[in-house]
């Protein structure tokens, strides 16, 4: 229990967050979060949920609690707008990785596209999926993969009339995938 006031103060300052902001956004005293983060008052859970929601960080990494030793991930999946999105990762920052299942879909003319801090590598498992990226308009099979900047004005769906399964990572401005093959041998 030592650690948590220490892990509390460095999550804060990660996120850019100031004492008083912390306060106003889950409703905990500044004088409360303060001694919280010092070590002199006893992490509670009725503390602890907030700042895990407003820090988005799982309430075990805040508290360090011990690895169980089961690797296997418990995600949860979310459909919005019928596309389902499967988290496979558990730590907030860094890179962040997602299967998405795209429904079948209609023809989109004129797709808004959308641009944003980051860097995305895209994965397509199953289906063709559409991807507009700037001026270029492409069609990646299953097997293929694209990478961008985020800041390029962006869409990707699905126009066919079968599901489109695929693995999105997304990262920080500047973070890439790194991809390591060795080259076949010449033969020679």
């Amino acid at each position: 229990m030592r650690t948590v006031g220490p892990r509390l103060r460095a999550v804060r300052q990660q996120r850019d967050l100031t004492l008083a902001q912390a306060s106003e956004a889950t409703g905990i005293s500044v004088s409360t979060l303060s001694r919280l983060e010092s070590g002199t008052r006893r992490p509670q859970l009725e503390l602890l949920v907030p700042l895990a929601a407003l820090y988005r960080v799982p309430l075990d990494e805040l508290v360090g609690a011990p690895a169980t030793g089961d690797p296997r991930i418990h995600p949860r999946p979310v459909t919005e707008h019928g596309m389902t999105v499967i988290p496979l990762s558990r730590k907030s920052g860094g890179m962040i990785v997602y299967k998405l299942v795209l429904p079948p879909g209609g023809p989109h003319p004129d797709p808004e596209l959308n641009s944003h801090e980051g860097y995305e590598w895209l994965y397509v498992i199953d289906g063709h999926l559409r991807l507009v990226l700037g001026e270029h308009d492409l069609v990646l099979p299953p097997g293929e993969a694209a990478e961008f900047d985020t800041r390029v004005p962006h869409w990707f769906g699905n126009e066919t009339a079968h599901p489109v399964e695929l693995l999105s990572i997304f990262g920080a401005q500047g973070a890439r995938v790194h991809v390591r093959a060795r080259p076949r041998s010449s033969g020679a």
